[in-house]
């Protein structure tokens, strides 16, 4: 009888985990502070962190008014009352700082159910990207800013002494004079358990299973943007040296090794930004052209490849092109109806967004549309790669939850507005490092995952072996 005593309890135990029931802050009711804008603004502290778990500074969370030394509010509600037993509120700069936590059930007032103790601590961590990131990434001509060290992120798992049912708003109140410099929240959320909530990065379990990548050796350039053709047998890749980026093309061995370095002089129309971005069976998308404001032009061109050689067709043309910055990403589909961008406009979510564009009658495309608030983040998104379903798209981003600076996701198109996309799935730790991890390459006839990866100071390429299975919606 003990036994099945026993049995039954610990049964009950893994069920209780199981079903835990988590939510977290789908409305603003009201704060105190906002300092506007997409980026810091106080709406980034709703739905699931995405500032952890690595934590750090980040526009994804919310900065407040007087986060270096004052006190703060906000009033929070879920989407379905619930009974709560823990609130959690991740602070991704100077953990430590929440003074008192209030539920409402209903009534429109908050019952206080938790503050601060006297010597009470939050327990903390230490930012896990690196403190100094000075290497180039993609093609934009600005070293990336550096970032102070964080010595304590974490996250204030409040466990309520009694569980509130029916709970439908949730007040968190913040004294930021507590502990010194800045201060960000990420998240609240609430549960039912007294089971820490943490954060979780949107991955699937089988790229932990991959093997290791490798690094693709280039006969001693520094790349960056590599581009395969369709047979798998040619790459482009830019090779970075001081302010001089060139294209070169290397052939593939049987034995899977990339040899016959060219420089590809015809392509090379400057000294700086020239990348392939795009190679069809009889095209290349190519970057890197000056061009002016209001002109249309958006610095890429097509060039056809007949016979082994390269010929001009034109520039790319965008209605009302606009970009705050000097270079972007784009991609496009094999019959060039669909024009993909990343850039920063005036209809950002934050930094650089995913665009599209549909081709027009004449050849130009019609105006920039963005893909809309669940494929971009607050933070820069860009270096994207359609494959050949036209649903599946490999991009890079710094604004979502992740293992370093930059990480590798892919998305799924669900309808064919271009703007309904999937939660982005992070590629996993095998691939992406706690340093820059992007602009992805998928050859889909080998089945091989090519990217830059910012090692020991330095840009790689490396190649990891990825079935097309793992790219599947269902």
């Amino acid at each position: 009888m003990k036994t099945f005593l026993s049995l039954f309890s610990f049964l009950f135990f893994l069920f209780s985990i199981n079903a835990q029931q988590v939510q977290w802050a789908s409305k603003l009711v009201k704060y105190s502070s906002d300092l506007g804008g997409k980026q810091f603004g106080i709406k980034r502290i709703l739905g699931k962190p995405d500032a952890f778990p690595q934590a750090g500074s980040s526009p994804n969370a919310w900065t407040p008014k007087n986060a270096l030394n004052g006190n703060e509010w906000v009033e929070v509600s879920f989407e379905k009352p619930q009974i709560v037993k823990q609130v959690a509120v991740f602070e991704n700069l100077t953990a430590g700082c929440v003074v008192k936590i209030g539920v409402d059930t209903g009534s429109g007032k908050y019952e206080t159910v938790w503050s601060r103790k006297m010597n009470y601590k939050t327990p903390t961590f230490k930012a896990t990207i690196p403190a100094d990131h000075k290497y180039y990434f993609r093609r934009k001509r600005r070293k990336i800013q550096e970032a102070p060290d964080v010595l304590n992120p974490g996250i204030e798992n409040a466990i309520l002494e009694n569980a509130v049912s029916g709970v439908v708003g949730v007040r968190v109140e913040f004294n930021f004079a507590l502990l010194p410099g800045q201060k960000q929240i990420d998240a609240i959320g609430i549960s039912d358990s007294e089971m820490p909530l943490d954060a979780k990065i949107n991955t699937n379990d089988s790229f932990e299973k991959l093997p290791p990548p490798t690094v693709v050796a280039l006969d001693g350039i520094t790349p960056t943007n590599p581009t395969i053709t369709n047979d798998g047998r040619k790459m482009y890749i830019t090779a970075v040296d001081n302010d001089v980026e060139m294209i070169y093309s290397f052939s593939k061995k049987d034995d899977g090794s990339w040899t016959n370095k060219t420089l590809e002089t015809t392509l090379n129309t400057g000294t700086k930004y020239n990348y392939v971005e795009y190679a069809g069976t009889d095209f290349l998308l190519k970057g890197g052209n000056a061009y002016t404001k209001g002109t249309n032009e958006t610095g890429y061109e097509v060039f056809s490849t007949k016979n082994g050689t390269y010929e001009s067709t034109g520039p790319i043309k965008v209605t009302a092109y606009n970009n705050y910055e000097d270079t972007s990403d784009a991609t496009m589909t094999a019959d060039k109806k669909i024009f993909i961008m990343g850039i920063e406009t005036d209809f950002t979510q934050g930094g650089t967004d995913l665009y599209f564009a549909q081709q027009k009658e004449d050849g130009t495309y019609g105006f920039l549309q963005n893909m809309g608030k669940i494929i971009n983040s607050g933070a820069d998104e860009g270096m994207a790669q359609l494959l050949s379903d036209n649903k599946t798209l490999l991009f890079s981003s710094n604004g979502f939850s992740r293992y370093g600076d930059f990480d590798i996701y892919f998305s799924y198109r669900l309808d064919d507005t271009w703007k309904n996309w999937s939660e982005p799935i992070n590629l996993g730790s095998r691939i992406n490092t706690n340093e820059f991890d992007g602009l992805p390459f998928y050859d889909e006839k080998n089945e091989i995952l090519y990217f830059i990866s910012f090692t020991d100071g330095s840009n790689v390429l490396k190649s990891i072996a990825v079935s097309k299975d793992l790219f599947k919606s269902n």
